[in-house]
């Protein structure tokens, strides 16, 4: 049969190496499968399938360095991983039996207790019933997965077992996701793909392996973070890429698999097979470089910042490596595999290099050729592009909008807060907050609230978007990410979880102040439970908003993966979605709300509200901020598409994720309902739910076109001032720093001789290096007080509307305009007010 594409240029930058005991573990992995039941008789596999397969090659060249014992192991996992998978499709799939599946899933969980002194289940007739108490599994899935269990967690610690049989059942259950679209006939959007398919790719438990076979086991306190985390799923996704690629002709073509991402990419952007599979390679290489940006640049971080010892530092390098050899080794593999298409493919291996040398060269086409000009066309976008207003999509959104009647209190309340609070000093002004009109989106997203908690709910969205616009102002445009961080932790200081009553304490700036006043008032009448888990909310937020300098100090466009994951955080949706969530999950069964159609759903719905929000800033953010965190950039700049283009894109997508959004509720609701046992007022519940969901896009919507900050007739006079507040770090480690350990800011003289100034940037004071991108230490430095600030290149003509100060600064080379007086952005000595 002829392949269906040829298959792409890969992006392959490590050579791959064999394991030398790869023979032993091909005879092993033989007789195991063979006394697990899992050859003659089974009905799914001969020896010659196995042979055929030759798991043992795979993990000879995912694992090269391991020894016998373990790469034996290792090769048994895979073995029972990859016969689950065709067990699966003969028992099930084929039949699209979704209830014996469900059956047969259930069981699994229980054949991998967290400790093994807690036995595995008792047997359901004496048939079962073996030696030593524990019982005689049902099928060769079941025998393999209690045996592999029994020699594989005495070596690891509790915290390993807890991830690696989570990443096991995810990978077992989301086989019921995969059943239910074959039954439904239906092809999952890109986004929605790539969530679910880490979940049964089964990648994240191969980088569970990796931990075990390098004897790289992960430090329990730095496991959950996301450096780590985007690790791994960088990791995995580009390995089910890969997959794809290679299985595309076995899966759609022989078994009807709707789970593939080029048949997702076909159906998504509407090309031929041959375009989608290049933009699946596209993306995979996106993806690894994702991963060599992480590891290069986050990790080292990571460790400074925990602490981390020699031992730990050297478990994360090995586990580093462990993933790199799993990409390479896999790639190997698919290459020899009787199971994929692999006609025309080139190998990873690096011919003639042997040694040290032949571990660790670069090809040259890795280097070189179109991953080195994705990389590099990340890394030079020209900031501050003419691009005129911004294009609006046919909103399909058609859920009713209600509004709450006490908008106009709420908006006059939370002004006056954010004035008390002392967040009308330096980056906004009354007029502008009030052009913002936070209160019409809380009217919105919570019409039913009363007047208290609408001004609560007002309060809370102006000060995120004041520190969403306060962050880039003061520490991107000078890189100046130490001095953010700890503010970052002075913040979270200031949302203590024993007595809230304590937070102004903490407190000293008004970013400080203003949040230690909503976390006491709103976390106060909280349970310990429910506060800790809003505080996690707020908490990411922050740490997005570090993401987000990182890559300005970079001049990163972000991976298109990893920057929809993050908007949820930098929008706030986990924030602002969290306190609805919290309010229903006393009355639900535990479990509801973390199952995987509900994270998927809510999921959905925050990607509309964050790409809502995306559309409408375009011209805001990409022609005067010189943003780089917008999906319609992010898409211009992964398919080297124009405006339009990725405009049509994005606005596809969001039309793909309200249909996700509508087909779960109709759809695999109702399944999940069944399968918890929900009464008919926990489905009621359910239902005030998602209308509260549905309310949240509805404000958001209505917001977003009702208020100045984004309307091209505004921009852009209406953007936060571009005068930076002084900050002093006092504090021990930082230069210039004195005591108390205080983030000290006072704001730039802005007022009516501040609109001297024309356009709204800061950056364009730095000096450039060739292409674009700012020169390594050109740090903007703040000015003497009585300077006058910069105009930006480019910046628009100067009207009485558009008349915004920028920063006062100098860089080698440039200097002041003349003819600008002196007054607009005088800097007085920092000091907390």
């Amino acid at each position: 049969m002829a392949q269906p594409f040829t298959l792409p240029d890969f992006y392959v930058p490590y050579p791959a190496r064999l394991n030398p005991h790869l023979e032993a573990a091909r005879v092993h992995a033989r007789a195991w499968a063979r006394s697990m039941g899992m050859l003659e008789g089974s009905g799914v596999w001969e020896q010659r399938d196995l042979d055929a397969h030759d798991y043992a090659l795979l993990c000879a060249y995912t694992h090269p360095d391991c020894d016998e014992e373990a790469l034996n192991l290792v090769t048994d996992w895979y073995v029972w991983v990859f016969f689950f998978d065709d067990h699966f499709l003969e028992l099930f799939k084929r039949g699209q039996d979704r209830e014996g599946g469900k059956a047969y899933l259930d069981r699994l969980p229980a054949f991998m207790p967290a400790d093994l002194a807690d036995g595995f289940p008792e047997p359901e007739n004496p048939v079962e019933a073996g030696l030593d108490g524990f019982p005689e599994p049902e099928n060769p899935v079941e025998a393999g997965l209690a045996d592999l269990w029994r020699r594989t967690v005495p070596a690891m610690s509790a915290d390993w077992r807890e991830r690696f049989s989570t990443s096991t059942r995810n990978l077992l259950n989301e086989s019921l996701w995969e059943l239910s679209n074959i039954n439904a006939g239906r092809i999952s959007n890109p986004v929605e793909y790539i969530e679910m398919r880490r979940k049964v790719g089964g990648a994240p438990w191969s980088a569970g392996l990796v931990e075990y076979a390098a004897g790289a086991e992960l430090p329990a306190r730095v496991a959950g973070t996301r450096p780590l985390r985007v690790l791994t799923d960088a990791f995995s996704d580009a390995v089910h890429l890969r997959n794809d690629l290679f299985s595309y002709q076995r899966e759609v073509e022989d078994e009807g698999e709707l789970s593939n991402g080029v048949l997702v990419l076909e159906h998504f952007l509407g090309c031929t097979t041959p375009e989608a599979a290049e933009a699946v390679n596209d993306l995979l290489t996106s993806r690894l470089q994702q991963f060599e940006n992480t590891a290069l640049i986050e990790l080292p971080a990571l460790s400074a910042e925990y602490g981390l010892d020699p031992a730990e530092n050297a478990a994360l390098a090995s586990y580093v490596k462990g993933l790199q050899d799993w990409q390479s080794g896999g790639h190997e593999w698919h290459l020899r595999s009787s199971r994929y298409m692999n006609e025309g493919a080139v190998s990873g291996v690096a011919a003639g290099l042997t040694g040290v040398l032949g571990t660790s060269a670069v090809h040259l086409a890795a280097a070189l050729g179109t991953p080195a000009r994705a990389r590099l066309r990340s890394h030079t976008r020209p900031p501050h592009t003419h691009e005129g207003p911004s294009l609006l999509p046919d909103f399909t959104l058609s859920y009713p909008l209600g509004l709450s009647p006490y908008h106009e209190r709420a908006r006059t309340a939370s002004v006056d807060w954010a004035e008390r609070m002392g967040l009308l000093n330096d980056i906004w002004d009354r007029e502008k907050l009030e052009g913002y009109d936070f209160a019409l989106c809380s009217a919105g997203l919570d019409p039913d609230a009363s007047p208290e908690e609408l001004e609560l709910s007002a309060e809370w969205l102006t000060w995120g978007t004041y520190g969403d616009d306060y962050y880039p102002l003061v520490f991107g445009r000078p890189r100046d990410l130490a001095a953010a961080r700890v503010l970052h932790e002075r913040l979270l200081a200031c949302m203590p979880l024993e007595d809230p009553a304590l937070a102004a304490s903490f407190a000293a700036a008004p970013i400080e102040r203003s949040l230690a006043d909503l976390w006491t008032r709103t976390a106060g009448p909280m349970d310990p439970v429910t506060r800790a888990a809003f505080r996690d909310g707020v908490e990411h937020m922050l740490e997005s908003w570090l993401w987000e300098l990182g890559n300005q100090a970079q001049h990163r466009v972000p991976d298109p993966v990893d920057y929809l994951e993050m908007r949820r955080h930098t929008f706030g949706s986990e924030l602002t979605m969290s306190l609805s969530r919290m309010r229903h999950a006393a009355a639900l069964p535990a479990g509801v709300l973390d199952s995987g159609t509900v994270r998927a759903l809510e999921n959905a719905v925050a990607d509309y509200g964050c790409l809502i929000n995306d559309v409408f800033s375009y011209q805001k953010e990409v022609q005067y901020e010189g943003e780089l965190h917008n999906l319609v950039l992010v898409v211009e700049n992964f398919f080297g598409c124009d405006y339009p283009t990725a405009f049509r894109m994005v606005e596809h997508l969001m039309a793909a994720r309200l249909d996700q959004f509508e087909h779960a509720v109709a759809n695999e609701l109702p399944v999940l309902y069944e399968d918890f046992g929900l009464t008919s007022g926990q489905i009621e519940t359910m239902g005030t739910y998602l209308g509260e969901l549905r309310d949240w896009l509805a404000g958001i919507l209505n917001w977003h076109r009702g208020v100045r900050r984004y309307d091209a007739a505004f921009l852009p006079g209406c953007l936060p001032y571009g005068a930076v507040p002084e900050t002093a770090v006092r504090g021990a480690g930082v230069p210039g720093a004195g005591a108390g350990g205080v983030l000290a800011t006072r704001p730039a003289a802005v007022g009516a001789a501040a609109k001297a100034v024309p356009g709204a940037a800061l950056a364009d004071v730095q000096m450039a290096a060739p292409g674009g991108v700012p020169a390594a230490g050109s740090v903007p430095r703040q000015a003497a007080s009585g300077a006058a600030p910069a105009t930006a290149s480019g910046a628009a003509p100067e009207t009485e509307a558009s008349a915004v100060p920028a920063v006062a600064a100098t860089a080698p080379g440039w200097q002041y305009p003349s003819g600008i007086g002196t007054s607009a952005a005088r800097v007085g000595p920092g000091a907390v007010r």
